[in-house]
């Protein structure tokens, strides 16, 4: 597709324009009749700036406590006390996790809680100072810590942290997670998504993002499609996240990822997005933050993920051979071995990162950058031999 065939707003995208909120959603208007104009764009700026690599981390998902002081209304990794999914790993299983993703050349030990769990749950407080621990975050530390000294690269997805908590694990923490999800405080409105979860509230995520900024930490935050956000809200969304990037430059990584409705959940009849919605999401991230890196999860588009790879995206996120993915354990990671396959069909060469992408290295303290000299190559990603 030459610039004759494109809309003017995307030739103006190739030229190098940066693209504002109308002028996305003008296009996205274009694309809902016809979106390969919109597709090719993307495209050539993903092979611009990615050339023609895409990457994941292998990893291990280390569900440490799955209380949570929000409910979200979609939501089926939170758990009750007397649940039979209540998840609080202690120190012997932790070890134990990180000994035998060791054994399956893991490099990234996922750390994930509920949002200060201590807050809401008295079994959270108990159990944290039976195990000699007064908060979350002390023992998120401590496990990190762990983490480094089996060989395994820590990242932290805790909700909220405070700046003076993020200071405290950034020492051990690759890259740190806050999803955004939306910027629209329409959704924690009476029966929106987010009603009964304060944490989601998009002032306090962006401050959460913005005080990582502050602190020059890579930082991986992403937008849930499907989730009754207006296309317009969606766009907004992904404004907000480059306005962030733009004035602290520690963006890593976006991941769009698609609803998927669940029972025993106040929105399980809710459908999930309509797959060209959300292509053309992705697709507009990328024009929105030509050099970003997108990611979305593979496991929740397990037919189609290899047809993102023509819409923008450069990156699969985590993919475990060992653990499930807690937060959606219905949908299993696919096999790095058939990931790789379909990237290759496609004419791309898969590689594996660490936490914190090549580019975002230099932020990384520089005793966490010398635990990976040995494991590192020379483009920064991490050594076949350790991963395979």
């Amino acid at each position: 597709m030459n610039s004759q065939t494109l809309s003017e707003p995307l030739n103006r995208i190739l030229e190098g324009q940066k693209a504002g909120s109308d002028q996305l959603h003008e296009m996205f208007a274009d694309a809902q009749q016809n979106p390969a104009g919109l597709f090719a764009v993307s495209s050539i700026l993903r092979k611009k700036n990615k050339s023609d690599t895409v990457t994941f981390s292998k990893k291990a998902f280390f569900n440490l406590i799955n209380l949570c002081r929000d409910t979200c209304s979609y939501c089926t990794y939170k758990s009750e006390p007397d649940s039979s999914k209540l998840s609080m790993m202690s120190r012997q299983q932790v070890i134990h996790l990180l000994t035998t993703a060791r054994r399956y050349n893991c490099v990234e030990a996922l750390f994930v809680t509920g949002e200060r769990p201590e807050q809401e749950y008295g079994a959270a407080r108990n159990w944290l100072s039976e195990n000699g621990f007064s908060s979350t975050v002390e023992y998120l530390a401590y496990c990190s810590e762990l983490a480094l000294e089996h060989g395994l690269y820590p990242h932290t997805n805790a909700g909220n942290l405070t700046a003076s908590e993020m200071r405290d694990l950034k020492y051990t923490n690759m890259s740190m997670g806050l999803m955004l999800e939306s910027s629209s405080t329409r959704l924690g409105e009476p029966g929106g998504p987010h009603e009964n979860a304060p944490s989601k509230n998009p002032k306090a995520r962006i401050r959460a993002l913005e005080n990582a900024g502050r602190l020059g930490i890579p930082m991986t935050t992403g937008l849930l499609a499907g989730i009754g956000e207006t296309p317009r809200e969606m766009i907004d969304s992904i404004i907000a996240i480059r306005n962030i990037h733009d004035t602290y430059g520690n963006i890593q990584e976006i991941i769009l990822q698609n609803f998927q409705p669940k029972p025993d959940t106040l929105m399980k009849d809710m459908l999930m997005p309509d797959e060209n919605y959300f292509k053309i999401m992705v697709a507009l991230t990328r024009l929105a933050m030509p050099r970003m890196n997108i990611q979305i999860p593979p496991n929740l588009s397990p037919a189609t993920y290899g047809d993102f790879l023509g819409v923008g995206i450069n990156d699969w996120g985590g993919i475990s051979p060992l653990t499930p993915d807690h937060v959606n354990p219905e949908f299993s990671w696919p096999a790095i071995a058939s990931v790789e396959a379909r990237c290759r069909a496609a004419g791309f060469k898969l590689r594996c990162r660490f936490p914190a992408y090549p580019e975002f290295l230099p932020m990384v303290p520089d005793t966490l950058r010398q635990r990976i000299s040995g494991t590192a190559d020379t483009d920064g990603y991490v050594q076949e031999s350790r991963w395979r």
